[in-house]
């Protein structure tokens, strides 16, 4: 964090590349500390919160009757391939959102800016889903004696995708808050509560009838779990999801967001926060 108060003098682009590099270092690491005074404590609260939900699911789909995946293969790998995605698009949608935004005290520190407070964030929940992710899938492999994903570099990537978009809607809401904290937060809370079904983890794109799939087609976390269990399943083929939406949906939604940010900070007074 010392580098944030070093005062503002000129250089050139190489080293304020690497000083910028340096600040998002520092301000991801004070992020993975904000919440436990460990960091060891953190990444063992997303293993956890990773184990509950597939144990959670696990127990649903016994109840209702499915004791077996609706895809050929192994059924936790089934339920991991739809909580990894959930969590991870989740996770680095509240971080981003609540990255410090242009109206924060942090920012009257010059070297410290709207874009490293964003990266941070989004960097920080990287590293957290995909260590706990890892841990969670070596565990099982290691407990079972081996799992058969085809195509596990594609799964990740796909993981990566998941964490995109989840910043990229993290942005709009983290942009838009300034204007009117208390509906944003709203807006989000409702997001996230849609997307405990919407997001498709417990459903099988193939199977869905087309007046169905028409409530799902709209969200790029839906695309996203669908592609995985087509990259982790050997005897599964994605007919009605896209690969190429996700990545289109995030682009839009980070040229929203930024366009949103830009205008707040071209439009901030300190005077926003002098009733709140």
């Amino acid at each position: 964090m010392s580098e944030i108060f070093k005062p503002r003098r000129s250089r050139n682009i190489i080293e304020a590349s690497f000083t910028t590099l340096a600040l998002i270092y520092h301000m991801t690491v004070y992020k993975l500390r904000q919440g436990q005074r460990n960091a060891i404590v953190g990444l063992l609260m997303a293993i956890l919160q990773s184990v509950v939900m597939v144990a959670a699911f696990l127990v649903l789909f016994m109840v209702l009757g499915m004791r077996s995946s609706p895809i050929r293969g192994d059924f936790i790998l089934y339920i991991m391939s739809g909580i990894f995605m959930f969590l991870c698009h989740m996770q680095s949608l509240a971080a981003v959102a609540g990255a410090e935004t242009a109206v924060s005290p942090v920012m009257k520190h010059k070297p410290m800016n709207t874009m490293i407070a964003i990266l941070s964030s989004a960097m920080m929940a990287l590293y957290n889903q995909t260590l706990a992710a890892i841990v969670v899938l070596f565990t099982y492999v290691t407990i079972m004696g081996g799992v058969d994903i085809e195509n596990i570099v594609a799964c990740y990537g796909m993981l990566v995708l998941a964490w995109l978009t989840g910043c990229a809607v993290g942005l709009v809401f983290m942009a838009l808050r300034p204007w009117s904290p208390q509906a944003v937060t709203l807006a989000q809370m409702m997001y996230m509560r849609v997307n405990m079904l919407a997001s498709g983890k417990m459903f099988v794109a193939n199977a869905m009838p087309t007046s169905l799939l028409a409530f799902f087609d709209w969200n790029p976390l839906f695309h996203i779990i669908d592609q995985t269990r087509g990259f982790a399943f050997i005897n599964y083929a994605p007919r009605n999801s896209s690969l190429t939406y996700p990545i289109y949906a995030a682009i839009a939604l980070v040229m929203i967001g930024l366009l949103i940010e830009f205008t707040t900070r071209r439009n901030i007074s300190l005077s926003w926060s002098a009733g709140r």
